[in-house]
């Protein structure tokens, strides 16, 4: 069965290979907006289908991989900033504060009819940011495109004190849900799960314990 993933994000893109499976990506046309009346995992679980659905007319032999990622801060729902303005505000709102990443996962396909959608989340707590290393942060410009402002398997990472749940799903893709979810469909992965958290083959995932 073909695989796909339906996705522009490079992060993703380098997650999926890491279990060890051929697959195509596709950029989907599903245009996302951050709606502040739903939360985060209401609105990632729309994003992930609506992803995977927009690719399905096109690919209607295949699974289809859609993913989403958000931002909850308290009440708030944070996406992707608009601008390196946008980007300063979110920081110093989440600075010294607890935020949780919600990463939605959909699979659709081969019947389009047919779609499954999980969700993990990660409890991340931010460093009090002081002035000076938030603005070399921001020049860097590793703000931009990412939920919250931040990757934190790039230069985000020092901005944080510690994470509580997969590191996979904080960058974009659980991948531990996605292969169970692969595997409830009849699609083995070849590596060995279990061996891949143990080893944390990508940026900065040993620098986080959970």
């Amino acid at each position: 069965m073909r695989l796909i993933l339906a996705s522009t994000s490079p992060r993703r893109h380098e997650l999926l290979t890491l279990l060890g499976l051929p697959f195509d990506v596709v950029a989907p046309p599903f245009v996302e907006q951050v709606r502040p009346h739903l939360s985060a995992e209401q609105q990632a679980i729309e994003c992930a289908v609506g992803k995977a659905r927009s690719c399905a007319a096109h690919c209607p032999d295949a699974l289809i991989i859609g993913s989403d990622t958000l931002i909850s801060l308290g009440s708030e729902v944070l996406g992707k900033p608009v601008d390196l303005a946008d980007a300063e505000s979110m920081l110093k709102r989440m600075a010294g504060r607890m935020h949780k990443v919600v990463t939605a996962v959909a699979l659709v396909g081969p019947d389009r009819d047919r779609c499954e959608v999980q969700i993990a989340t990660v409890l991340v707590t931010m460093k009090l940011l002081h002035e000076d290393a938030l603005a070399a942060y921001l020049r860097t410009g590793d703000s931009l495109g990412k939920a919250g402002a931040y990757s934190i398997q790039g230069g985000g990472a020092t901005l944080i004190e510690r994470i509580d749940g997969d590191y996979t799903a904080a960058v974009g893709l659980p991948l531990r849900l996605v292969a169970e979810m692969l595997h409830q469909r009849g699609v083995a992965c070849p590596v060995d799960v279990d061996r891949l958290y143990a080893r944390k083959p990508y940026p900065n995932w040993n620098r986080f314990s959970s």
